[in-house]
């Protein structure tokens, strides 16, 4: 009998990818459950999913079944390996518990920190109102060219950041825990984040959340930068501490702020409406169908890989040998 794989979310745009990469290796069963309690009964043993070995989630389900949790991981089967999860976070998955997107955020966040630089999103409020150029841009408008990006967090989407903000050129600077051993020679590691801070022109945020990062760029972060510096968040709302940003704003410390991620969407602080200068998109980091679709087959192969090998290649940090 074919091990059999639950495809727990929406496989949107690569149905086709998922027929061929699984054809003669395992059998997929799609999720069905229509809330949380019946999904535990039909993980049991005479459930429906009760002998999978793999799983792909996405965040569509969460409506239905809640987050990744402690209660959700005890209710999986014994028989199941491997958990591919979709998405360029996995905030809603409790990793801890459960050990026993990157082109297209990045390029969101460079549109962030033009737009913030350049004062474009201001520009075209002004222009889509007919008023043409709103007075007093220029004063707060910068060129990219030689400016320094310090980024908060120098994984795969900040490692591309850095790539597609190089061209202008800027300077990098950035802040791991650790030196990235895949960083190129122009991204200058600081171990001191408040150093880099001090001489950052803009941060961009691309740690994962997770209970360590909660707030992580509050008053202290924020006090440390430059006046007149900006702040651009494609990572998760909550990294951020609103008040304490927001406090900057009006106060002028900040000169913008680029934002894609908010900590309680779909709901924006409405106060962060009354800053005509700072651009806000709607958690478009990986909203386009080519970048869905390579997720999509990526989590999927990382099943494949499982099956084929007993390990996929994605590996979140958490679940790395040390």
């Amino acid at each position: 009998m074919a091990p059999r794989i639950l495809i727990y979310g929406t496989i949107q745009w690569a149905t086709e990818e998922l027929k061929e990469l699984f054809d003669g290796i395992a059998e997929v069963i799609f999720f069905s459950s229509p809330d949380r309690a019946t999904f535990f009964e039909d993980l049991g043993p005479n459930g429906k999913y009760g002998d999978i070995v793999g799983l792909f989630r996405d965040s569509s389900v969460i409506p239905k079944t809640g987050n990744f949790d402690k209660e959700l991981i005890d209710a999986l089967p014994s028989s199941l390996k491997w958990v591919a999860s979709n998405g360029a976070g996995y905030d809603n998955v409790d990793v801890a518990y459960l050990k026993e997107k990157d082109d297209a955020t990045a390029t969101t966040a460079l549109y962030l920190i033009i737009s913030c630089m350049r004062q474009y999103s201001a520009a075209e409020r002004s222009l889509r109102q007919l008023n043409w150029k709103p007075n007093g841009l220029a004063p707060l408008s910068h060129d990219l060219t030689g400016k320094t990006l310090a980024i908060l967090g120098l994984g795969g989407i900040g490692l591309r950041t850095a790539q597609l903000a190089r061209a202008f050129p800027m300077r990098i600077v950035y802040h791991n825990r650790r030196p990235n051993p895949d960083a190129p020679d122009y991204c200058e590691y600081y171990s001191d984040v408040y150093k880099m801070l001090g001489e950052a022109d803009v941060v961009s945020v691309s740690v994962p959340l997770n209970a360590s990062t909660v707030g992580l760029v509050g008053e202290k972060y924020i006090r440390a930068m430059k006046k007149g510096a900006i702040i651009v968040n494609t990572a998760r709302g909550k990294v951020i501490d609103e008040e304490a940003m927001i406090r900057a704003l009006e106060d002028g410390h900040l000169g913008s702020v680029g934002l894609d991620v908010f900590p309680n969407e779909p709901e924006v602080n409405p106060r962060l409406l009354e800053f005509p200068y700072i651009t806000l998109l709607p958690h478009m980091g990986t909203e386009n169908r080519d970048t869905q679709k390579v997720m999509e087959i990526r989590a999927l192969t990382n099943l494949v890989d499982y099956l084929k090998t007993g390990m996929g290649k994605d590996l979140v940090p958490e679940m790395q040998a040390k």
